[in-house]
């Protein structure tokens, strides 16, 4: 799938304020920090089209993106650390854990890990929560281009070790660099064919 359109529609605290659920929808979320901002820009081709900063918590609201004019990409708050007070961090988490439950055209939540790091239990929280309650999503490792290939395999490799103690399939990962554009096309095309299969379906009468 090629993108040649992406624009900015809106940013919103409240589920029902974002933009009619008529199109599928694409979330992205991760720890502060993981590059999810430089992420969503190379998917784009577009280099500022979500604000990256050297800040933590730099995203604080949803943010509707509207890609070739028939899908949304959405630009979630981070989990976990980011320098603000606990009364933030904790609306942050009703408005995100409120918009998972119930927005009801999200097709897929691709979650972001930091591919140099270990298994972090933040992580694996998130992601335990979004099994018991039946939200699909990918798990997205960045910053691949930060160490060695071996070096990522080995810790991806952790992760999937960690999760199969819980997990009975484990869900599909991509690894990619907002530098190389590793994974750009995997991601693309993943998105692309499920659009593909869901014009396919037939709406219920």
């Amino acid at each position: 799938m090629q993108i040649h359109d992406a624009a900015f529609l809106a940013s919103n605290t409240r589920l029902d304020a974002c933009p009619p659920p008529t199109l599928p929808e694409y979330a992205f979320i991760g720890r502060s920090n993981v590059g999810k901002s430089s992420l969503i820009n190379m998917l784009t081709g577009q280099k500022a089209l979500a604000k990256t900063s050297s800040t933590p918590g730099k995203t604080q609201l949803i943010n509707h993106f509207l890609i070739n004019k028939n899908w949304y990409l959405v630009d979630l708050p981070g989990y976990g650390y980011a320098k603000v007070s606990k009364v933030a961090r904790a609306q942050w988490g009703k408005m995100i854990n409120f918009y998972l439950r119930n927005r009801e055209n999200l097709t897929c939540l691709f979650v972001l890990l930091d591919s140099r790091l270990p298994p972090q239990a933040v992580d694996l929280e998130f992601m335990e929560m979004l099994g018991t309650q039946g939200i699909p999503f990918v798990m997205v490792f960045t910053k691949a281009d930060k160490q060695s290939a071996t070096r990522t395999r080995q810790l991806i490799d952790a992760y999937l070790e960690k999760m199969s103690a819980i997990w009975d399939e484990l869900p599909r990962h991509f690894i990619t660099s907002a530098e190389s554009k590793e994974g750009r096309e995997e991601i693309l095309g993943f998105i692309g064919k499920i659009n593909q299969q869901l014009a396919e379906t037939p709406e219920n009468p």
